[in-house]
């Protein structure tokens, strides 16, 4: 069932919060031995349902009455270990809960436990995670893409119907896409940050995953708004739920160029796609997205230097994993030294490297350089068309311990998806078709606070039956 379906249920009567909860539960301790999406459960989960059946009770309809939530375990629940998928945090109990877990719980969802990522949200396979990697429903062979890969893998494998996830560069979207769910981006701003554990600040955003956009629509309608606890956050929030109108005729960008770098596979399924939704009416544009080429180099820039700066706080003194030195300085090399992994390593060297004198000019500077011209050419795109297609990932989902002695080749899996970061714009991924028997994943793209009008284009397309589901 679906989240909306299952809150429908709990409202009337017809079904409990505390069945829904168990078998949500049942569901994760059967096939999460296998998957290991989840790095720990709530073990108040069936009380909290108990309580969401109280409030039904008394008279209170709940958007999400019964929902079984899996939160990505860089998102702050009171009582709950926020690991980030780091020694560093292994132990970490934050005293507060983040505001978009909050008001999914507010309104009736009840988390169920948190999911497994790359550590610090840092990778592109979820298998740089302190914690063991995750493994694809679809192929447990193959990754499930990250960094919310636990997120993604829960919805999946019908663990849960909704999920929490961040994307910094596409991590709500990659892992979508390889795991045949959608996932949604929104724009920066829209949902707060505060009780994420930041990565690179002018980047992340908190976003749902689900198997419908019905789903995701409401749970971002819920979750949107300002928050005096988030800086951030933007006062204005758009049509979300219910869902906007559209024009009749919606004109559709896309830039062959950028889709040419895409594995033959990914290419074929999304030519697929681009002809059903010119067979039903939609108006595609060629567009020449150039800058967007170069947006991988400088992604990679602003989110490493950022992490250098975000990451300088664990240094043992304060809270988390502690290794005793002979001085302040030894203790916190030894902590950090044992705490963190390897690539988390690799890209605060990356970030520290590009913020260093003699170097920010020539490498940091000229990526925020970049960063103004990809979000102009995308403002530019968006007065001639309602919405950018782009695939959401250059090729299906790889293989478990494939990329990771590469890099490069790992970085390359964000190639469609950072640009949206960059831009600060919304982005939804949805299945669309398949290569190798693995899903293949599209992504609509629009201007920023057109999250709505986003949802409501796939709503159209889901209706359509052009949103790719396995056999």
């Amino acid at each position: 069932m679906q989240a909306t379906e299952i809150a429908e249920a709990v409202n009337q009567g017809r079904m409990r919060a505390v069945e829904v909860v168990e078998a949500a539960l049942d569901r994760i301790e059967a096939e999460d031995k296998e998957i290991n999406a989840f790095i720990s459960l709530n073990p108040e989960a069936l009380a909290a349902a108990r309580m969401v059946d109280e409030r039904v009770q008394a008279g209170e309809r709940l958007p999400l009455a019964g929902v079984p939530l899996a939160v990505k375990d860089n998102l702050a629940v009171k009582g709950l270990a926020a690991t980030a998928g780091s020694r560093i945090l292994e132990n970490f109990k934050p005293p507060y809960t983040a505001t978009a877990v909050a008001r999914l719980v507010a309104a009736g969802a009840v988390v169920v436990g948190k999911t497994n990522l790359d550590e610090f949200g840092m990778g592109s396979s979820t298998e740089y995670s302190a914690f063991g990697p995750t493994k694809n429903p679809r192929d447990p062979s193959r990754v499930p893409g990250g960094s919310s890969g636990g997120s993604a893998a829960a919805v999946a494998a019908g663990m849960v119907p909704l999920a929490l996830g961040s994307d910094t560069g596409g991590s709500i979207r990659q892992p979508a896409a390889f795991t045949g769910v959608l996932g949604f981006k929104p724009t920066y701003g829209l949902v707060s940050r505060y009780g994420l554990i930041a990565y690179a600040s002018s980047l992340d955003t908190v976003g749902p995953l689900a198997g419908s956009v019905r789903d995701l629509a409401l749970a971002l309608a819920l979750m949107a708004g300002p928050d005096p606890m988030d800086a951030t956050s933007i006062q204005q929030t758009p049509e979300l739920w219910p869902l906007p109108p559209l024009p009749a005729k919606v004109r559709i960008g896309h830039a062959p160029a950028l889709v040419e770098r895409a594995d033959p596979g990914v290419r074929a399924a999304f030519s697929d796609f681009l002809k059903g939704l010119a067979d039903a009416g939609y108006v595609l544009v060629e567009l020449d997205l150039e800058p967007l080429a170069h947006a991988l180099p400088a992604y990679y820039l602003v989110a490493t230097s950022e992490a250098s700066s975000n990451l300088a706080r664990y240094d043992g003194t304060l809270y988390g994993l502690r290794v005793a030195g002979a001085d302040l300085v030894d203790t916190t090399r030894k902590t950090r030294a044992r705490g963190f992994g390897p690539e988390v390593k690799r890209r605060i060297l990356m970030g520290t490297f590009a913020l260093s004198s003699g170097y920010y000019e020539a490498y940091y500077e000229r990526a925020l350089r970049l960063r103004r011209k990809i979000a102009a050419a995308l403002a530019e795109a968006f007065r001639s068309v309602e919405a950018l297609l782009l695939p959401t990932a250059p090729t299906p989902a790889f293989k478990l311990g494939e990329r990771l002695d590469d890099p490069l080749s790992m970085y390359l899996s964000d190639l469609y998806t950072v640009a949206a970061n960059l831009a600060g714009i919304p982005a939804l991924s949805l299945p669309v078709g398949s290569a190798e028997g693995l899903p293949v994943g599209a992504q609509l793209l629009g201007p920023a606070l057109a999250d709505g009008r986003l949802l409501s284009l796939a709503a159209r397309i889901e209706v359509l039956g052009r949103i790719w589901r396995p056999d």
